[in-house]
């Protein structure tokens, strides 16, 4: 199986970054993690994007804030699937950080998830990675039943408690006057 390669612009992106991780071992995925920077490391940081394919990666996520280049920077120098992660910071809210991953140029596509959304970045290198994975797309079918479920005995549980069934009075129990 392909592994997935996280890239991390700061060590502090770790605390949103570890949802992925979860997500990962959830469904068995190896990973691999880095820290590295498309503006204070670019060699390193291109160097391992263009060897990427060849040390067994199959998808790369690379988490950013502020100006966010380096889910770019992934897609530049690579031809793997990049999903890039916007990292909220204290300027912008993360607003910063979405629209630098979003908004990619022609010809140099990145996938974007929302703004901390490192579980779904997972998850969609997951899929990826299932496009090739019979025994993957069952692991994905039988989470989303899962979150079916849930769901479902969440709703189950409002229902019950809020939604109380009552008779319902005909016009001649309520004593209508007639006002035709």
């Amino acid at each position: 199986m392909k592994k997935i390669g996280i890239i991390m612009g700061r060590d502090s992106d770790l605390p949103v970054v570890e949802k992925a991780f979860d997500i990962l071992d959830e469904f068995e995925v190896p990973f691999e993690v880095h820290v590295l920077s498309a503006h204070r490391t670019p060699d390193a940081a291109a160097d391992f994007a263009k060897n990427a394919r060849e040390k067994g990666i199959g998808v790369i996520i690379a988490a950013a804030g502020k100006a966010a280049h380096l889910a770019g920077a992934m897609a530049a120098h690579s031809t793997l699937p990049v999903i890039g992660i916007p990292v909220k910071s204290s300027t912008l809210d993360g607003l910063d950080a979405l629209l630098s991953t979003v908004q990619m140029p022609s010809g140099m596509p990145v996938a974007t998830v929302a703004i901390d959304g490192a579980a779904n970045a997972g998850l969609l290198a997951v899929q990826i990675l299932a496009v090739e994975d019979e025994e993957l797309a069952e692991k994905l079918a039988a989470y989303r039943k899962k979150a079916t479920e849930k769901v479902l005995g969440k709703n189950a549980a409002i229902e019950e408690k809020y939604n109380k069934v009552t008779e319902v009075s005909t016009a001649e129990d309520l004593e209508m006057p007639d006002v035709y």
